[in-house]
């Protein structure tokens, strides 16, 4: 698996600080928006969530830019992020605006179908219809910035280098996920740690009662500590796992282009009358 571009991903991390931007930045918006949520209600969130997510870009696509020009300073960074935001921005908007098509389109065959009164088979074939065009189009981001590529073109690169190179992408994947789920679980165990006292009436309930808990309900039980506690958490989860997820699918990107050029330029050529080959 990609384990080896994971560890120049950690690399970077240590050696150019500017790289932790993103992840101060993506915490301090998940804690505020997780707060704005109890406090404003989920009306001002949803607009805050927007807004935050359009912020967020800019931070990461500054990111990858301080990756693929080595240039560890804040004014690199808010240069690269400056030059290729909308270069990774209007993409991400094509495959999202694809993205709710499908999920029409899927809804509208299903309750032809008959389907439609089933939410959760309906929820999984739709889930089954767009991962694969997430997967395909996962590394857009890498493309815009680290080749200078346009709309569409950044699209179909990433979509042509992971067709090309499905199992490394799949062991890419994997890692990633297991990286995180490592990272939520230490941080679920510190959680119900800070929170102990507050939880343990969790312990005496029956499997009935266990069934029955909602999430209000946990809400109402770890009280306003608990609110500020969970926030801290996630502020503490973002601010670790983003910075790590973007520079490691910064160096896979850069190795799974490179072998593509690699491939390309041993490919094209002619033989002649010899049957010697000559690459062009």
């Amino acid at each position: 698996m990609a384990f080896n571009e994971l560890r120049e991903a950690t690399g970077l991390l240590a050696r150019k600080p500017v790289l932790w931007i993103p992840g101060v930045v993506g915490g301090a918006c998940a804690a505020i928006i997780w707060l704005s949520f109890f406090y404003s209600g989920a009306f001002f969130t949803s607009r805050l969530l927007v807004i935050f997510a359009l912020v967020l870009l800019f931070f990461t696509t500054g990111m990858l830019a301080v990756i693929r020009s080595n240039e560890a300073s804040g004014r690199g960074f808010l240069t690269g992020a400056l030059n290729s935001y909308f270069r990774v921005l209007l993409p991400q908007i094509v495959i999202i605006s694809v993205l709710i098509l499908v999920f029409i389109l899927c809804t509208i065959t299903f309750s032809l179908l008959g389907l439609a009164s089933d939410i959760g088979l309906l929820s999984a074939l739709t889930f089954g219809i767009m991962m694969p065009i997430l997967m395909l189009t996962f590394f857009f981001d890498t493309a815009a910035v680290f080749e200078d590529r346009k709309v569409f073109e950044s699209i179909q690169r990433s979509v042509l280098l992971v067709s090309n190179h499905m199992m490394e992408v799949l062991g890419y994947f994997i890692v990633s996920a297991l990286l995180c789920a490592g990272v939520i679980f230490g941080l679920m165990i510190v959680w119900e740690a800070i929170l102990f006292d507050q939880l343990k009436p969790l312990m005496n309930f029956s499997d009935a009662q266990r069934e029955a808990f909602t999430p209000d309900q946990l809400i109402a039980m770890i009280g306003q500590e608990g609110i500020l506690v969970t926030a801290i958490i996630l502020f503490t989860g973002v601010f670790v796992l983003l910075p790590l997820l973007f520079s490691y699918k910064a160096c896979f990107y850069k190795k799974i282009a490179s072998s593509a050029v690699m491939i390309e330029q041993q490919t094209y050529g002619e033989y002649d009358s010899k049957g010697r080959w000559y690459k062009y």
